[in-house]
């Protein structure tokens, strides 16, 4: 194996991870638009789907989408009748998306699916790989988060 200083390692693992990130996302791109949906479109729908009601204004920082961009993918949302808006009675400030019966019928059919293909996507590694992989990206993540 070539030696890298500590520089070229850095850049090198910034490379490697670019890329393994870009092929990941274009398989998950790919199986999410056979059902009409684009990655962002999915993402809403599947943390209301599995965390139920939010309010828009959080559903940005959950998927680590800007606001803007929320409000255009859950009028998108609400257009093909997977998501509705309900205004909180406490609030009237304070806006809800839920999942409408057709959106929970749509993932209830394609998230064991999706399920399966990010299992097939990760089973070039083993139990342990997976586990080392998650705690290095969660520790390069959380020592950036602050500065």
């Amino acid at each position: 194996m070539k030696q890298y200083d500590e520089k070229d390692l850095s850049l090198k693992s910034f490379i490697v991870l670019s890329r393994a990130s870009h092929v990941v996302e274009e398989k998950i791109r790919e199986a999410i638009q056979k059902h009409d949906l684009n990655p962002t479109e999915f993402a809403v729908l599947e943390l209301l789907y599995h965390k139920g009601d939010q309010p828009i204004q959080r559903i940005g920082k959950k998927i680590l989408l800007a606001s803007g961009s929320v409000t255009y993918v859950v009028d998108k949302l609400e257009g093909k009748e997977l998501l509705q808006r309900i205004r909180c009675p406490e609030d009237r400030r304070v806006i809800y998306a839920r999942v409408t019966d057709k959106g929970k019928n749509l993932m209830d059919d394609i998230f064991p699916q999706h399920a399966r293909d990010v299992q097939h996507i990760f089973e070039e590694l083993d139990e342990t790989e997976k586990k080392t992989l998650i705690s290095l990206l969660k520790r390069l993540g959380l020592s950036l988060k602050d500065n």
